[in-house]
């Protein structure tokens, strides 16, 4: 049988301004990236996703596009993109964009006609209101924080913006809206890109009667009115439909929804998007087998036979996950959750960085870049610090820039970095460079049925089978030796692991693991 690509791919999100400057200025550009290609290829990943690199005001870095056919001049030029994607291509590597069309920014050519008056051809572009007496239409709230609707004194009228005020959203009811971002992708998708990842893409259509959200305990608003809104479904079928137009084109939709895994079901149903980020490893409150066995067993029950299912372990909105699972003294842990990430059923993402255990930094106030960060401070730290700049090297700026960076870079650049860590046989990265390969080697991984074996807080084990193939997984998830609690009379040989030798053969009804131990078997 064959596959798209994307199934049992491997996907590697780059954050552009923080991966590495060419230019001199501080800030990571796409000549950047072009230059890094070989390490990406040396990695293994079948694609690279770029965060925004769209012409923008940059108030939240790139997520408030003001020209969707253009590269903003921080990141380069057309020509730069061309040529990156040309390159990338070369050596096997395709690239995915970061498409936002829920908002624009509120410098955006359509939305500057649209403020202009009542009557403009885009007057109906954006959602404006005229409110109640003194006071915003209705209780929405900006993810941001604060009231979604902002005064327009041109216009008399409020917009709604669900982020930054300078995010006003679009109106999907307007059919020109549809039409304008259905040619947009297809301008990209003629340019040869090979995919999309669409940004907030279950909040496109609003409640027509924008009823009040209902509060629920602390104040807490639960956002029913203004997300997943069952007309986005359609809209996102008209998106597929036009990527379908072109062979071997990846979506993938960020669905950030209270409904979790049944809304990334929802939008991955035939006809709809390929993939769904599914959050929820993200949200496992700490370093346990059962806990993350849960995200598992719920994931394959409600998508085995009717959607593809993907993975992801961190990315540029969520803290780090060495410091989110308090794994800064354990290298070891963090192959624990690489091999889980691999080895499971489904298609996996790669933050830029987790390859070599970067740490969440600390930011100080003044250095805080996030608006996000800036408005919520101190009640929450930001998206900052899972941003900071890649650490190439252990120079002054970690090999990132040769001047100071938008950002600082994390003070243990000198202990994580590439370069120390790719001369390193036993490093996290070599551990993921070894692992994509082993994955990209064996179809049992890569499309291969999963079956739970069994899981306690400390141990999960599953199998992998395809055809006459079977590959055993198991990881220790403590730090003391345990037994694995398999009952299978069976011998073993490790193909893959962190503790052992590839070869040893191992009875496994008897097997005892060692600390954050992470091995593959294969039954012979």
């Amino acid at each position: 049988m064959e596959y798209p690509w994307w199934k049992g791919a491997v996907i590697y999100q780059i954050y552009p301004r923080s991966f590495y400057d060419s230019s001199g200025d501080g800030i990571g550009d796409l000549k950047g990236i072009a230059e890094k290609l070989d390490y990406i290829q040396w990695l293994g990943v079948d694609a690279i996703w770029l965060s925004p690199i769209f012409k923008s005001p940059m108030v939240d870095f790139g997520y408030d596009v003001s020209d969707y056919r253009d590269i903003d001049p921080i990141f380069g030029t057309m020509e730069d993109f061309e040529l990156l994607l040309e390159e990338a291509h070369r050596r096997g590597i395709r690239v995915i964009l970061d498409q936002v069309y829920n908002h624009t920014s509120d410098q955006h050519p359509w939305f500057l006609e649209s403020k202009s008056s009542r009557t403009n051809p885009k007057a109906d572009w954006y959602i404006w209101v005229d409110g109640k007496p003194g006071k915003p239409p209705n209780n929405w709230q900006s993810f941001f924080g604060s009231s979604a609707w902002q005064w327009c004194e041109e216009r008399k009228q409020y917009y709604l913006h669900l982020f930054t005020k300078e995010q006003p959203d679009l109106n999907w009811r307007n059919p020109q809206v549809k039409e304008v971002v259905l040619d947009t992708i297809d301008f990209w998708l003629k340019k040869g890109v090979d995919g999309f990842r669409f940004d907030v893409v279950n909040m496109f259509y609003k409640d027509a009667r924008l009823r009040d959200n209902p509060i629920g305990e602390g104040g807490w608003q639960h956002n029913i009115f203004n997300i997943d809104r069952p007309e986005t479904l359609l809209a996102v079928e008209d998106i597929q439909e036009l990527v379908e137009k072109y062979p071997e084109r990846l979506t993938i939709g960020e669905v950030a929804s209270p409904s979790g895994l049944y809304a990334y079901l929802e939008y991955t149903k035939p006809g709809r998007l390929n993939l769904a980020f599914n959050f929820e490893f993200m949200n496992v409150p700490n370093f346990s087998a059962s806990a993350f066995m849960k995200v598992v067993e719920q994931t394959e029950s409600l998508f085995r036979g009717v959607s593809w299912p993907c993975y992801v372990l961190g990315n540029h909105d969520t803290r780090r996950l060495r410091s989110r699972y308090s794994l800064e003294d354990s290298i070891e842990g963090c192959k624990v959750l690489a091999t889980l990430l691999l080895t499971l059923r489904g298609t996996a993402f790669i933050y830029y960085g987790e390859e070599i255990g970067m740490e969440e930094a600390v930011i100080p106030y003044e250095e805080i870049q996030d608006p996000e960060g800036k408005n919520l401070w101190p009640d929450k730290p930001g998206r900052d610090g899972c941003r900071t700049p890649m650490q190439w090297d252990d120079s002054e700026y970690g090999g990132f820039s040769s001047v100071k960076p938008w950002l600082p870079v994390n003070k243990n650049k000198v202990e994580v970095n590439v370069k120390k860590e790719m001369n390193q046989h036993d490093s996290l990265l070599n551990h993921y460079r070894s692992l994509i390969k082993f994955r990209k080697s064996n179809p049992v991984l890569k499309w291969g049925k999963l079956k739970l074996l069994n899981s306690s807080d400390e141990v999960l084990s599953y199998m992998r089978l395809y055809g006459d193939e079977k590959i055993l997984v198991v990881l220790n998830f403590s730090e003391r030796e345990i037994n694995a609690g398999l009952e299978l009379l069976e011998n073993a040989r490790v193909v893959h692991s962190n503790v052992r030798n590839s070869g040893e053969v191992h009875s496994i009804d008897k097997l005892k693991l060692f600390p954050y131990e992470a091995t593959l078997f294969e039954f012979f």
